[in-house]
């Protein structure tokens, strides 16, 4: 019998899904079996997602952090950096796009947003509190547990600008993160994969019962996922 040719579906996805993964495997294998699909003609990002028995209604068991993977995820963000006159020069060359006081603020406050992440020394949010509505909705607030306020802000800058990535859950209980790129080698990938779960392991919310990480699942961009054993 001829085999069924679902229409709509590329050569590609048709591949793919015939070479479907259906068991756990340990992070190294399921970072090589990414390779056994059919890629795009493009370097596809990588990414991983965990659903946790947490209740993300509860504000004790809200997760969110930042991680800075020992591989980098192959991309840079743009930075701006709240802070005093004499640390402008040293944001800026730690990989600011700008940088500085009042301002910034007020250059914001104008209209202007071409930036991917916001930091602050602590002093400085009495001055960005001013941005709240500008800011909160776009997830771009300064904030203590996403380690974008922080007394070394220059090394702050030099984090995020190098690629460092905020997390935190949705209402599903879901984490989703960026771990690299598919021209990563398998090492380079596996490491990023395996220190993200420890990142999340250790977040681990004190009144978070049963299991804590139900499911993890790693995908390219236009590939199918595959799940990683725990």
């Amino acid at each position: 019998m001829a085999k069924k040719v679902v229409i709509g579906h590329s050569k590609r996805v048709r591949f793919n899904n015939d070479r479907l993964v259906s068991q756990a495997l340990a992070p190294s294998d399921a970072v090589k079996a990414l390779r056994q699909y059919k890629a795009p003609k493009f370097d596809q990002t990588v990414n991983v997602v965990v659903h946790l028995g947490i209740d993300p209604k509860a504000a004790d068991q809200a997760l969110r952090g930042s991680i800075a993977f020992p591989k980098g995820v192959g991309k840079s963000a743009r930075v701006v950096c709240f802070c005093n006159a004499d640390k402008v020069a040293a944001a800026k060359a730690a990989g600011a796009v700008e940088a500085g006081a009042d301002e910034l603020v007020a250059k914001i406050e104008g209209g202007w947003m071409d930036f991917d992440v916001a930091v602050a020394s602590p002093d400085m949010m009495r001055v960005v509190s001013k941005l709240g509505k500008v800011l909160g909705p776009k997830g771009l607030m300064p904030s203590p547990k996403a380690g974008t306020v922080a007394a070394d802000v220059v090394n702050a800058v030099k984090e995020y600008a190098a690629g460092k990535t905020e997390y935190r859950n949705d209402d599903g209980g879901n984490v989703h993160c960026i771990i690299g790129k598919m021209s990563f080698n398998d090492d380079d990938l596996a490491e990023n994969l395996n220190h993200f779960i420890q990142v999340i392991t250790k977040a681990k919310p004190a009144s978070a019962k049963g299991t804590y990480i139900r499911k993890c699942v790693i995908a390219a961009s236009m590939s199918p996922g595959i799940q990683v054993a725990l």
